[in-house]
């Protein structure tokens, strides 16, 4: 910078204006400056900005399973809140709970990010402990903590919502696939669907039937042989909640294959509203997953500039959309 103000005829102080943009030089002063940068071929190091400011201009995205549909889109939601900022987003798939715990302990240093966005990713008592210390921005999308700002919607109420669908067009024998109810993760979203099919069903004073429940991997692929299965004992389900649009389309691929007429003889509900449901003509629960990346993005950005106090919950709406994939059983 001494070399610069020495090739520019300005104090240090003066390429330091204009380097970080300040209005309170002149416009010649400010082309001088720049035309000795471009000499001197000098750029500021932004690892030596970042400790002056006491800011890295990064956000880090902690997710898991980059390439679901549901996560594409709400990583979409939050690079559209990062374009409005002057923040990079950088994004970290994880694995396994031993990955998950390391990023989020290297990550809770204020000098890895401004900021920290987990996704569709449960945190326990320890890893927002750390971030509370650490002070570094926590929001959580898809994901319950009641210490922490997050954007979810009501999936118990989803699930519910997708098997009275079913059951209001009259069907009884009403399957569910999912996948694991139980994993390493202990993901709450697919068990609070369950929760809600299970509710819709007792209400109903219909049985909750072992039978007609197939979990797995997730995946299209693994969901057309939970379906294949499924469909294929004495007495199959007349209708197939699937807790995704994703295993939604592996059960249509599955009637497909056992020539199993849609909805006429089978009907298929999904849940996330994904591009390809459309294009599927597929019934399901929209849940507005752009919108949650955008709300929780700028959110954490709000924080960075000014930490909140108490945490709030956004909810999100879901809504129901009738497509070609469900009608009465036998129609």
């Amino acid at each position: 910078m001494q070399d610069v103000a020495a090739r520019a005829g300005v104090s240090t102080a003066t390429v330091s204006r204009v380097i970080n943009g300040s209005d309170y030089v002149s416009e010649a002063t400010r082309l001088k400056v720049l035309r000795a940068c471009a000499e001197l071929d000098y750029s500021l190091n932004p690892i030596a900005q970042s400790l002056r400011l006491g800011r890295t201009k990064t956000i880090a995205a902690i997710l898991s399973f980059l390439t679901l549909p549901s996560i594409v889109e709400r990583l979409r939601g939050v690079q559209a809140a990062m374009a409005e900022s002057d923040c990079d987003l950088l994004t970290l798939s994880v694995g396994t709970p031993e990955a998950r715990d390391a990023i989020l302990e290297k990550y809770s240093q204020r000098a890895r990010t401004d900021g920290v966005l987990i996704i569709s990713m449960p945190v326990n008592d320890n890893h927002v402990k750390r971030f509370l210390n650490s002070g570094v921005p926590l929001v959580l999308i898809d994901a319950q903590h009641p210490e922490l700002n997050r954007v979810n919607v009501d999936d118990e109420t989803g699930g519910k919502m997708a098997a009275e669908h079913l059951i209001g067009l009259g069907h009884r024998k009403i399957g569910f696939i999912s996948s694991y109810l139980k994993n390493p993760f202990q993901f709450s979203s697919t068990l609070a669907r369950y929760k809600g099919y299970c509710e819709a069903l007792e209400s109903a004073d219909i049985p909750v039937l072992r039978r007609y429940q197939r979990e797995g991997e997730h995946g299209r692929e693994y969901a057309r042989d939970m379906a294949l299965d499924l469909l294929s004992q004495p007495d199959p389900p007349t209708a197939i909640f699937a807790s995704s649009d994703t295993k939604a389309i592996g059960v249509l691929d599955a009637a497909k294959e056992l020539k199993i007429r849609v909805p006429e003889e089978l009907s298929v509900i999904g849940y996330d509203n994904i591009r390809d449901a459309e294009y599927m003509n597929l019934t399901t629960i929209h849940q507005p997953l752009f919108d949650s990346g955008l709300e929780a993005g700028r959110k954490l950005l709000n924080m960075v500039h000014a930490p909140s106090s108490s945490p709030v919950e956004i909810i999100l709406p879901l809504k129901l959309l009738k497509r070609g994939t469900t009608a009465p059983p036998g129609g």
